[in-house]
């Protein structure tokens, strides 16, 4: 993937490199694109599905008055590694019959890719209006009714493939300079339920489960600060960033959990048109929430066993946490950008796990980034 990559820029970029350069400039790449080889090996993922939240710089700082910038973003999120002493096997969330089944499902695997356009535009030097519009693409496989169905009770495959619009975001930023050196962007914003959540499992009636919806289902209250500091001028530069998620229950009584996110890292001129980044992201997500009935799976000595009725613990609707839900995760985000012709600039990176935890779900795994930057201008109207 590393060289078709790099092979793509050097067509693109309109200063070609030298032959001094390209060892040094391929040797980079390739060290980002091929993560560790200390990682767990991916074996199968879960009923949720997990992002990439690379700080780029062009979407997280502000606009200059009558200018849009444009970022087009394309991630690819693969969800598939069993951390050690954990199963794949979590509870089902039947939002049609509102039960939460403890040890329904087994988990096999979860890929997440999505398409971003973010548009930033300058309203005033200081005030930027951010739309972020992301087309998402979903694929999920996991065996469910462990205990209910199949001829020994060792549950069925079911797929899940959906594709769409995702929820929208609209955010206001505003820019601050406290020195000629230093940068402050606070961010607030509202995620709007633009996306599909009531998809089906393939060939049947049935809801798929939340965490793997285009969307979620109601609003969501956003909150972010980015910075960056100078500490060589046009060389080297820091940034860091941290945000919080919180999204309300929908209609179906699902509720997300809360989301907090926390990035550093640094930027590099290597060349006029090559800049070398890496940074350090971390996200906590709390337990979501279901207002549901309580079963399990049955297990062979129950009389529910193969019968496709769960066992149940507690008939009564209630709010309550979804156990397998929530994660904590640090990853390690090498990457680069390329100036390109009139303007763009291309940028790539590679977010590889370093500490998670999924609470017993499947984890996230290595993750890719890949995106350009444009910027026009259109004037104010102020």
């Amino acid at each position: 993937m590393a060289h078709i990559l790099l092979l793509f820029f050097f067509k693109l970029i309109s200063v070609k490199p030298t032959l001094r350069d390209i060892p040094y400039f391929l040797a980079c790449i390739l060290a980002m694109a091929s993560g560790w080889t200390g990682l767990p090996n991916p074996v199968e993922a879960s009923c949720g599905s997990a992002s990439c939240f690379v700080v780029v710089n062009s979407q997280s700082s502000g606009s200059p008055k009558g200018t849009l910038t444009v970022n087009g973003i394309y991630t690819y999120v693969p969800q598939g590694t069993l951390l050690s002493g954990t199963t794949g096997i979590i509870p089902a969330v039947e939002t049609d019959s509102r039960e939460l089944i403890l040890g329904d499902h087994k988990e096999k695997r979860t890929i997440s890719q999505q398409y971003t356009l973010d548009l930033n535009y300058g309203l005033t030097d200081s005030i930027t209006l951010e739309l972020t519009m992301p087309y998402k693409v979903m694929l999920h496989r996991h065996i469910q009714d462990i205990g209910r169905e199949g001829p020994n009770g060792e549950g069925v495959p079911t797929l899940f493939t959906d594709n769409g619009l995702g929820d929208m975001i609209l955010t206001t930023k505003y820019t601050y300079l406290p020195t000629i050196r230093n940068l402050l962007v606070p961010g607030f914003g509202i995620q709007l339920p633009t996306g599909k959540f009531h998809g089906k499992i393939n060939g049947t009636d049935e809801t798929q489960e939340p965490g793997i919806q285009l969307g979620r289902g109601n609003v969501a209250l956003l909150a972010s600060l980015y910075q960056s500091y100078e500490i060589i001028p046009h060389r080297l530069n820091q940034f860091s960033s941290i945000g919080y998620r919180h999204t309300f229950r929908n209609n179906l009584g699902y509720q997300f959990g809360d989301r907090y996110t926390a990035s550093v890292g640094l930027n590099f001129r290597a060349f006029e048109w090559l800049v070398l980044n890496g940074q350090f992201n971390y996200r906590l997500v709390s337990h979501d929430n279901f207002s549901s009935s309580l079963s399990r799976a049955p297990t062979p000595s129950d009389p529910e066993f193969g019968t496709e009725e769960a066992v149940v613990i507690d008939p009564t609707i209630k709010d309550r946490r979804v156990p397998t839900t929530g994660s904590t995760i640090l990853m390690f985000s090498p990457g680069f950008s390329v100036n390109a012709w009139q303007g763009i600039s291309f940028y790539f990176n590679a977010q590889i796990p370093m500490v998670r935890d999924f609470n017993g779900n499947l984890a996230q795994g290595v993750s890719y980034l890949f995106g350009f930057t444009k910027t026009f201008q259109v004037g104010s109207p102020f």
